[in-house]
């Protein structure tokens, strides 16, 4: 671990270069020194079309005196509907492999050597996005290079730069790079296997707090809920249906138009808040309310801050103003003083804590004070810091911002658990309750596919806690489209066709997170606003919900041992399976816990996916029960409602009972299905689920034990007790085997077992 709050690189310290510092350019027409832009306004656009020769392609960020227009893109063209076309050639002076960026918001593709190099990429326009990719390329071979690019915002983005071939004894090398830091720490932590690398991480940066058990159930959120009548009718929903939810989200703007910061209420949209929130109690759901640490100028709060010198002065010495209206001036408090983030915690106490809100989403935290600026822009935004210049203390802040709740709140209710959720992580976050989302991504297939990837490498960083926008959250212009389609004649058109299908693999990807979240702009994202009671996706999504819930225990277990074991929920093949290398480079398959493997689907249309069983005692089927070997590749049935689910032979899984809500009842009844082939084992943790007296030793455990040898299976002596614990419950027991290939079904007959907190030895 380098300890360094500042901007940092790992690996070659040199940052990406223009193309022409890297290669010649020619343009199209030969001549060199650049290569030819060809702008193409759309039909009915007042514009000529612009040819202009392009020395480099760096068009990513907006002009710091004028933060309407992109930096060297051209002045007062009409970028809406328009076609770009960036092409010539390029020669590279060595010959290797050049890694290349691309930044991009609109639809882009890149060629090189007339061959398609990055199909077609698509961001939202204000929010653009970067995609890496390497290609092979020969000293003094020209080569095409061609990018088309269409972007679909008034103001878009595009950019591709490249960086030199590294040696492979250099690329073997391990650096570390970082651009302001007063004193360079490391540590390395060492570890009998990764869990136990995880284990040294959390002991110096921090013990992951149990959540509480509500957090592990279903969270329902949209950009935005307009009025309380939208967020309770969307809550109501889910319950008229059956379908299961703890949580719903109340985003931004639920403010006065020009009040940001004042965490009021606006009394038109919201004219009674705690009785809307004691409305969600009373539904049995909890609510998450959004606070940035952005202030208008005009508020008390701002004031509060501002005078004690607590405000981030630059974006109000420049007069930014926002999005909102006719925009308004604003400014971050400074997180990195003690106390500001006192004076934020009280502001929040005062005003939020009175009307009964459970959790914390605790937005545009990197501090995002200013979309879109050059990286030296964005350091005079935020700071000076208290601690120090803004370009040491780059990184830090949205821990500094989770400090100041978690220990607020902590402070003046020590019985209820602290939930946050934050848009920006640092080393030692899990120690403030707080999980992480990956932002605001886009709604395309490969976005989807990147969440995996970027949920594993999130949990192998020691965070244990991490959610994304199922659904995505930036909607292409085709499926808001397409649901308006829907909306008008219920016809179900290609684009919306898609939507659905990409929205149900999504919801059964993040069934099998740490958190279960949905969220993002229109299209809305409850399930029957994105397809009816009997579409494949609204059956689908509402059998991954009710699937979760069934397994509460295991999943609430998983969550105990985040503190007690300090353990990684969502787990690389690599965590469990370090000896098999086959698994090394496998990113879209992935452990739930010790005992399933999950494997999504992430290609419109398909209904197959390879699927590599890792090397083991073997696999079962989750759906049939089918014993599988480890070792093995497989091409396995993926339908549209089902998403490969696989158990690995020696495991124990305990389902509860079918509940709404997490709270709904106690798992008098669990379902215990023993998957067997190998020796196994579990833990069945309990508490309270929403205080902090498991800190004081109030939970209980109960260990069971299954012996491939003997057959047997032991549920251990229940050690430790809580207030309100079951004393006694049953517990049947489903043997899944090679020779009795059993599917889950909550219907399945087991051994019924008589369980008062003694030992118990059953043969199976």
């Amino acid at each position: 671990m380098l300890d360094s709050y500042s901007l940092c690189r790992f690996g070659n310290p040199n940052d990406y270069s223009q193309l022409s510092e890297v290669f010649k350019l020619y343009d199209k027409e030969g001549v060199e020194g650049a290569i030819t832009g060809t702008y193409v306004p759309e039909k009915n656009a007042s514009s000529e079309t612009i040819v202009r020769r392009e020395p480099q392609l760096y068009f990513e960020h907006l002009k710091r005196e004028d933060l309407s227009k992109v930096v060297n893109l051209p002045e007062n063209f009409p970028f809406m509907g328009a076609n770009v076309t960036y092409e010539g050639m390029i020669e590279p002076s060595e010959t290797g492999e050049f890694k290349f960026i691309l930044y991009y918001a609109g639809y882009t593709k890149v060629f090189i050597d007339n061959k398609l190099v990055v199909p077609e990429r698509w961001r939202t326009a204000w929010n653009p996005n970067s995609y890496k990719f390497s290609v092979n390329l020969e000293k003094g071979k020209r080569v095409p290079l061609k990018i088309e690019w269409k972007p679909d915002g008034t103001v878009s983005y595009s950019g591709l730069r490249v960086m030199s071939p590294v040696a492979p004894e250099e690329q073997g090398k391990q650096s570390w790079w970082s651009e302001m830091t007063k004193q360079l720490d490391y540590y390395f932590i060492a570890g009998d296997d990764m869990d136990d690398v995880i284990s040294g991480y959390r002991t110096l940066t921090g013990k992951s707090p149990i959540m509480p058990k509500w957090a592990m159930g279903f969270w329902q959120s949209r950009e935005k809920y307009n009025t309380a009548d939208e967020m309770l009718g969307a809550l109501k929903g889910f319950r008229d249906r059956n379908i299961p939810i703890d949580n719903i989200v109340l985003d931004w703007n639920h403010w006065p138009e020009d009040a940001w910061g004042s965490h009021e209420f606006d009394k038109n949209r919201f004219p009674n808040p705690k009785a809307m929130v004691d409305s969600i109690h009373a539904m049995n759901a909890h609510m998450m309310i959004s606070v940035w640490p952005k202030f208008y100028t005009t508020t008390e709060h701002y004031k509060e801050f501002d005078k004690n010198g607590w405000i981030y002065q630059q974006s109000v010495k420049d007069s930014l103003r926002d999005w909102v209206g006719p925009g308004y001036t604003y400014g971050f408090y400074d997180a990195y003083d003690a106390d500001a983030r006192k004076l934020f915690w009280n502001q929040m106490y005062e005003h939020y804590y009175p009307l009964g809100i459970d959790a914390w989403w605790m937005d545009a935290s990197e501090p995002n004070v200013r979309d879109c600026t050059d990286l030296q822009y964005r350091k005079d935004l935020c700071g000076p810091t208290a601690l120090g210049p803004s370009a040491e203390y780059f990184n830090a802040y949205a821990l500094m911002n989770a400090d100041a709740i978690y220990n607020g709140q902590r402070s003046v209710d020590n019985n209820k658990r602290v939930f946050l959720l934050t848009r920006s992580g640092f080393a030692g976050l899990q120690r403030y309750s707080t999980a992480t989302w990956s932002g605001d991504i886009g709604t395309r297939w490969e976005d989807m596919k990147a969440q995996i990837m970027a949920g594993l490498n999130f949990a192998i960083s020691g965070i244990p806690y991490w959610t994304m926008d199922i659904g995505g959250f930036c909607v292409e212009n085709r499926y808001v489209a397409g649901q308006q389609q829907w909306n008008k004649n219920k016809t179900e058109n290609a684009d919306y066709k898609e939507w659905r299908e990409l929205n149900a693999r999504w919801y059964q990807f993040g069934a099998f997170c740490p958190l279960y979240r949905a969220h993002g702009q229109y299209p809305f994202r409850e399930i029957w606003e994105i397809a009816p009671e009997g579409h494949p996706a609204y059956n689908s999504v509402v059998y991954y919900s009710k699937l979760r819930y069934s397994l509460m225990p295991y999943i609430y277990s998983l969550a105990g041992m985040t503190w007690f074991n300090d353990y990684t929920i969502m787990r690389p093949l690599v965590m469990d399976f370090t000896a098999d290398t086959n698994v090394n480079n496998i990113g879209d398959q992935y452990m739930f816990g010790p005992s399933i493997m999950v494997s999504p689907v992430y290609k419109y249309g398909e209904r197959q996916r390879e699927v590599y069983l890792p090397k083991s005692a073997g696999w079962y089927d989750f759906y049939t029960g089918e014993f599988q070997q480890g070792g093995e590749k497989k091409l396995v049935d993926a339908p549209y409602e089902r998403m490969p689910l696989f158990v690995r032979a020696g495991s124990i899984i305990p389902f509860g009972p079918d509940i709404q809500y997490t709270s709904e009842k106690q798992p008098e009844h669990i379902r215990l299905y023993v998957y067997q082939g190998d020796d196994a084992s579990f833990t069945l943790y309990e508490d309270e689920g929403i205080n902090y007296n498991y800190e004081q030793g109030k939970y209980s455990m109960i260990e069971i034990n299954y012996n491939e040898d003997t057959k047997e299976l032991v549920i251990s002596d229940r050690k430790g007790e809580y207030d309100g614990m079951l004393k006694e419950r049953t517990f049947e027991i489903v043997k899944v085997s090679k020779e009795n290939p059993d599917a889950f079904d909550k219907k399945s007959k087991g051994i019924i077992v008589k369980y008062d907190g003694k030992s118990q030895t059953v043969k199976l």
